[in-house]
């Protein structure tokens, strides 16, 4: 058997076991992530890390047209010192993201959904000044990023109930 044979014999198997488990691509024909897509209304953001938030929502989901459903959150941030020299200067830090949301249905005004996501991203201060401010706004875009990237995959998730 060649390697490309084994290689498609392999990925066949691999395949095997979602075939019989409901298995249906989120965005395929007749997906439910097709029931979210422009469909979303995303709260107006009113600080830097909601405005990389809203952008990330946006660009996975779709800028809404005729929304269908009301997406409202709040986005709470802490910092953590991560590593600390014997002179007590700080090296890295890691500040830690949740978002709460609530997903409404407008024509209903019925909440469909209220969950949170959270994650964390990191950065070194062992540069200058300048490149330590560039290296926090980094992590906190990072973190949006994460945070906006779970909060969609949790109503994809969920979207089944609701499409």
């Amino acid at each position: 058997m060649s390697s490309s044979d084994r290689r498609t014999f392999l990925t066949l198997l691999a395949a095997l076991p979602l075939a019989g488990c409901g298995f249906a691509p989120v965005y395929g024909t007749g997906g439910v992530g097709l029931a979210l897509r422009n469909q979303v209304l995303v709260a107006a953001p009113d600080t830097r890390l909601g405005f990389e938030l809203v952008a990330r929502l946006e660009e996975r989901l779709g800028r809404p047209n005729g929304a269908a459903y009301a997406l409202d959150f709040t986005i709470t941030t802490s910092t953590t010192d991560l590593a600390i020299t014997g002179a007590n200067d700080i090296t890295r830090i890691n500040i830690n993201g949740t978002v709460d949301f609530v997903l409404t249905e407008l024509a209903t005004d019925a909440q469909i959904l209220a969950d949170s996501v959270s994650s964390f991203a990191a950065y070194s201060t062992t540069g200058s000044s300048v490149a330590t401010a560039a290296a926090e706004r980094d992590a906190e875009d990072r973190l949006m990023t994460i945070l906006a990237d779970r909060l969609v995959s949790r109503l994809l998730t969920a979207s089944s109930r609701f499409s």
